[in-house]
């Protein structure tokens, strides 16, 4: 008789060696915490009036293995365990996205090929695995979109629950992809979602991976951990620093990080400068550049009409602050004209992507079209383009009329496609 198929046995997940040694907070890098539990809420003990400051993680850079960007590149952030927060959950094969050259000495960053096509992917993997290491039982975000879809989708890769607090404004598109993953999703005005997350955190115990604080954004501390990868990925395809990079910017962690992950090269004698870093915020608001102009931590501003949903965001963050001033970059406002512009030249070059995700190239293009990109010297430029058109508030929406089958209609179409 012949025996039943077994189920394959479930191989456990074992996180590679971090060397993080505890948190600081930015307001005042002297502050030092452990690193657990991660201050979800910010920084306590510099926390300035409306001001609260977020903090990042530190390591053991002495011990960084010598050969660490010599080694193969491959997909999944386990390549780069030793500087990142524990890699406590198993992963979806995240990061080492292409570095594609449209032209000029411009390199476009294409982040839509992420598993849940965003960065958002890079500062999930770490976060969910916080979760999983705090033995939180689930994990909640407020989101628009792409983050809400990536936490939801590596909660599941965890065994985790997750909630997922959006508004009624995300795209239909969107809110079924979060959905697919098993996500919990309640549907709030935008005054509701951060009250609501907190209440989560406090009576179920899960952990919050995105922003639980109203004036000024503090995030997660392990999240812009992530996007350091970026910046080591740039660094390690083009052989040397970029002359500057362009980064779509809502809250500034995807800005810090990038900033981060090159300011550890030179740390680490890897590379002997940073490049200069432009936040690319919609015209609508910008946060960023309202704080530079203030020469204030943080601003809150109101938001105009755009199509840039996800990086259209009335309050900023500290982070954004630090990786402008020390890289001497500077806040660049895109509007929706440049932003469609910049869209259909990345579509030319075979990059489908979601308007904010255009936000970088269209920095770039007012920049030399002004001729202030010559201040940024020789060198190749890189343009981060941080997820795909499927995202987006049209798509799925139109429709499309069948077309004649006569030879002379089909014709007529191929001639004006020419």
């Amino acid at each position: 008789m012949e025996s039943s198929p077994r189920e394959p046995e479930a191989v456990p997940y074992h996180p590679a060696r971090s060397l993080a040694t505890g948190q600081r907070s930015l307001g005042d890098p002297s502050v030092r915490y452990p690193l657990w539990p991660p201050l979800t809420a910010g920084c306590p003990r510099t926390a300035d009036g409306d001001t609260v400051y977020p903090l990042e993680v530190e390591y053991d850079y002495a011990a960084v293995p010598e050969d660490l960007f010599r080694r193969p590149a491959g997909p999944g952030l386990e390549r780069w365990a030793p500087l990142l927060p524990p890699l406590a959950a198993p992963g979806l094969g995240e990061g080492n996205t292409p570095l594609v050259p449209i032209g000029g000495g411009v390199h476009v960053k294409d982040e839509s090929r992420n598993p849940t096509w965003s960065h958002k992917d890079r500062l999930n993997r770490v976060a969910v695995s916080a979760a999983k290491e705090s033995g939180a039982p689930g994990v909640v975000v407020a989101s628009s979109g792409n983050h809400g879809a990536a936490a939801a989708a590596y909660a599941a890769r965890a065994g985790l629950r997750c909630a997922v607090f959006t508004s009624p404004h995300t795209p239909p598109a969107v809110a079924s992809f979060v959905r697919a993953y098993g996500a919990t999703v309640v549907t709030v005005e935008r005054e509701w979602l951060r009250p609501l997350v907190r209440r989560v955190v406090e009576e179920f115990g899960y952990h919050p991976v995105s922003s639980v604080t109203d004036t000024a954004h503090t995030g997660h501390p392990f999240g812009p951990e992530g996007y350091k990868t970026i910046a080591y990925e740039i660094f390690r395809d083009l052989g040397r620093v970029p002359a500057a990079v362009y980064v779509p910017t809502g809250y500034g962690e995807l800005l810090f990080g990038v900033w981060k992950g090159f300011h550890e090269l030179t740390l680490l004698g890897r590379a002997d400068r940073v490049p200069r870093l432009y936040a690319c915020e919609p015209a609508a608001g910008g946060p960023l550049g309202a704080a530079l102009r203030a020469g204030r931590p943080a601003a809150q501003v109101p938001v105009g009409p755009t199509g840039a949903y996800g990086i259209a965001c009335p309050v900023g963050g500290y982070r954004g602050v630090v990786a402008v001033r020390r890289s001497d970059g500077a806040a660049l406002a895109v509007t929706d004209a440049q932003l469609t512009a910049a869209r259909a030249e990345l579509a030319a070059q075979g990059m489908w992507v979601e308007l904010s995700s255009a936000a970088g190239l269209a920095g770039l293009r007012a920049r030399r079209a002004s001729g202030a990109a010559a201040e940024d010297g020789d060198g190749p430029v890189v343009c981060v383009a941080t997820s795909s058109g499927f995202k987006d508030l049209a798509t799925g929406t139109g429709t499309y009329p069948a077309t004649t089958p006569e030879w002379p209609a089909v014709r007529e179409l191929l001639r004006q496609g020419a």
